[in-house]
């Protein structure tokens, strides 16, 4: 457990404090009165109050949209239901940058609502809306949808016999057994959403502002530390709570359901009534999901092959190198970062399962969770401040950019492997070690072959997390090695029809990158490999 702790220290909790304390300590004294001199602006209030309610308007209207499709994946049987799944999860895995750049070219300026009705909806709050159902509707209908496939349906076929309506017998048996797992998905929606930041920064505009958007402008446009720095504390402070009531609601669904065989709980549609709620899917797959991700395509070529074929010549402004070294450096970066987040995150779920954990272990589960909820700006900008002295000076290495996008992927290997190791029958480990293995040994005889594949799963999430991480990146990235979201970023701040092609194609080429390792992912996922 010493190195995960020790990986977290350093490159998490070292760059937070050192920001915040760069921002609220004046020789030696801290200057906490800023608090409440920030709060009491009414610039700060509103970007507070819209943070939060979008956040909730966003997560009530992706529970409404992706509830159905969590119950047509759970109980429906219909050809193409694994190739379906695998498109729902694509925007889940997708970059926010490009997400947001997606949107752009669905209701921006000349996008495909300008050219067809000459509507636009960009730098309002429902392209935003939008934007986040679609990138969390894999969430609801992964974390409901796979305990709802997992729930004994007669249980509520006795209900019925009983003389209970569809409705009634739903509310009063299905609903309470999924409660938690629906509380466990709003709570993430609520969490991804209240810390947005490539989606509000690409449709928001001047408009509107999230805590991270904000911490952005703060730490990077207007340079105020001490407003930066309060802003981070009440990011953290919230982020905390809500963490805390998700590991509430994930050891309520762990311990109080009795659960079945997944794969006799889906049949083929009967009635109206079921063929009618997959057509409704059908349709809401198309229109939110593929829709998006086919206008960006389509734009993308929009000059032929024009814009990708300038990906590949130096402009002498934005970039010191052609964009398309950007993908390059993505795949070096997240090769390296997958390769720490492995190691960190197998050991942390290592460490997780032992059955000698004291309490204070099985509480760092919960602060694994924190840097996917914690400023990106922050600990992006706490790295350039913080790691800038020997022994670790790393301003002007490589690494430092692989660590930062390691930082999330952690969780996403933790939260994978957990439930695999936790499957592994501890009184195999015991007899190998009775019989003479070492430590070693027995984990590799016993503990790897059985979760061999959710490692690889774990690696191909922390892989295609790291690839888009855009909040840190934008920080610490060099001009001269851009990343792929990075590169889109900085060619959407640019004016041209030239610069936005050539910001399609780069992320057209992204989405299929992590598309390839999301159909990866779906070869190697089984029932019990992970919790997402």
């Amino acid at each position: 457990m010493a190195g995960p702790v020790a990986f977290f220290a350093v490159f998490f909790a070292y760059p937070v404090a050192a920001i915040v304390a760069r921002g609220l300590e004046v020789d030696g004294v801290w200057q906490l009165g800023r608090i409440a001199d920030v709060l009491a602006q009414s610039d700060v209030r509103h970007v507070l109050w819209f943070t939060t309610w979008q956040a909730l308007a966003s997560t009530a209207l992706t529970l409404l949209v992706a509830l159905p499709g969590a119950y047509v994946f759970a109980r429906l049987d219909f050809p193409g239901k694994q190739l379906l799944r695998a498109v729902v999860t694509v925007p889940f895995v997708l970059p926010t940058v490009v997400v947001g750049t997606a949107f752009l070219a669905l209701v921006g300026r000349g996008g495909l609502l300008d050219e067809l009705w000459g509507v636009r909806l960009d730098t309002t709050v429902w392209a935003i809306l939008l934007a986040h159902v679609f990138f969390n509707y894999a969430v609801v209908v992964r974390t409901v949808g796979g305990l709802w496939a997992q729930l004994d349906p007669r249980q509520e076929e006795a209900a019925r016999m009983l003389g209970a309506s569809p409705l009634r017998a739903w509310r009063r048996v299905t609903l309470p057994a999924l409660g938690p797992a629906v509380a466990a998905a709003a709570l993430m929606v609520f969490l991804f959403t209240f810390t947005s930041f490539g989606v509000v920064q690409i449709l928001g505009g001047p408009t509107f502002s999230t805590l991270e958007v904000e911490i952005y402008r703060q730490t990077s446009q207007i340079f105020d530390l001490s407003t930066a720095a309060v802003l981070t504390l009440i990011q953290f402070a919230a982020v905390c709570a809500i963490l805390a009531v998700h590991a509430w609601t994930v050891r309520r669904r762990e311990t109080a359901l009795r659960l079945v065989d997944a794969s006799r709980t889906a049949r083929r549609p009967r009635g109206a009534g079921q063929w009618g709620l997959l057509a409704g899917v059908l349709v809401t797959v198309a229109v939110l999901v593929v829709l998006p991700l086919a206008v960006l395509v389509q734009r993308s070529f929009g000059g032929g092959l024009g814009y990708y074929r300038a990906l590949t010549h130096e402009d002498g402004g934005t970039f010191l190198v052609p964009p398309i070294e950007a993908v390059g450096n993505s795949l070096q970066y997240a090769l390296a970062a997958t390769a720490v987040a492995v190691v960190v995150g197998g050991l942390a779920a290592a460490a997780l399962t032992r059955r000698d954990a004291g309490r204070l272990v099985r509480g760092f589960d919960a602060l694994l969770m924190l840097p996917l909820g914690v400023s990106a700006v922050t600990v992006g900008f706490g790295f350039l401040i913080a790691l800038d002295e020997p022994p670790l000076d790393l301003r002007s290495s490589w690494i430092l950019v692989p660590l930062a996008q390691a930082l999330v992927g952690v969780p996403f290997v933790v939260r994978t492997m957990l439930p695999v190791l936790r499957a592994v029958d501890v009184r195999l480990r015991e007899a190998a070690a009775v019989l003479g293995a070492s430590p070693w040994r027995v984990w590799r005889e016993v503990d790897l072959p059985m979760v061999r594949r959710a490692l690889l799963i774990a690696a191909g999430f922390a892989f295609a997390v790291s690839l888009g991480e855009f909040g840190a990146t934008v920080f610490i990235a060099r001009p001269d090695n851009p990343t792929l979201p990075v590169a889109v970023a900085r060619l959407l701040g640019r004016p041209g029809d030239m610069n936005y092609g050539q910001a399609m194609a780069l992320s057209t080429i992204l989405m299929v990158v992590c598309a390839v390792a999301l159909v990866v992912l779906e070869r190697l996922r089984t029932d019990r490999s992970g919790e997402f």
